[in-house]
């Protein structure tokens, strides 16, 4: 996409999330993660090249021992549909045996999550849980649900804040929904 195409995108977008808003989520989901694993010296995993963003922005407010390790796997390359699941990066970390906290920033439809769960557990994590920045609602059952979640999202087609559109936009501080998606 090409500069100008990103900047029509944004120019149309309703904005959903403010900036101040998603500061705030992170705020309290971190209070959440370290009420419930302060002493579990967790594995905490981000899900690139999503996560990238709420990880940044969470891990600094996490105040207790923790290891951090990424992984990549994809649905979506730089289409706005899900496809075939693609694992690109397995964690280099050991799960066996750990607590493993996954950070990604959005639960759309819940098949990567899950499928990311399970394979953790398949690999002897004894427990594996989910913090999100955004859970999106989209009025049905997903195969997974969020331990964490920062804010919740209406069913539309969502980018800033981690999430792109066609590759654009991931590094803004706020959420849009583009116009006619």
């Amino acid at each position: 996409m090409s500069p100008q195409e990103a900047r029509r995108i944004l120019d149309e977008a309703d904005l959903i999330c403010p900036a101040e808003e998603s500061a705030l989520a992170v705020r309290r989901v971190a209070d959440e993660i370290a009420a419930r694993l302060a002493a579990a010296n967790p594995l905490v995993l981000a899900v690139m090249g999503g996560a990238v963003v709420f990880t940044g922005q969470l891990l600094p407010q996490l105040c207790f021992p923790l290891d951090f390790d990424y992984l990549h796997v994809t649905r979506y390359g730089d289409v706005t549909r899900g496809g075939q699941l693609q694992w690109i990066v397995e964690p280099r970390s050991a799960v066996a045996g750990r607590t493993v906290l996954v950070l990604d920033d959005i639960l759309d439809e819940g098949v990567t999550l899950a499928a990311i769960s399970q394979r953790l557990l398949e690999q002897g994590a004894s427990e594996v849980l989910c913090a999100v920045f955004a859970d999106k609602n989209l009025g049905r059952a997903k195969p997974i649900a969020a331990d964490f979640v920062g804010v919740h999202l209406p069913n539309r087609y969502v980018f800033g804040y981690g999430m792109d559109v066609k590759g654009a936009w991931r590094n803004l501080p706020a959420v849009y929904a583009v116009k006619g998606l």
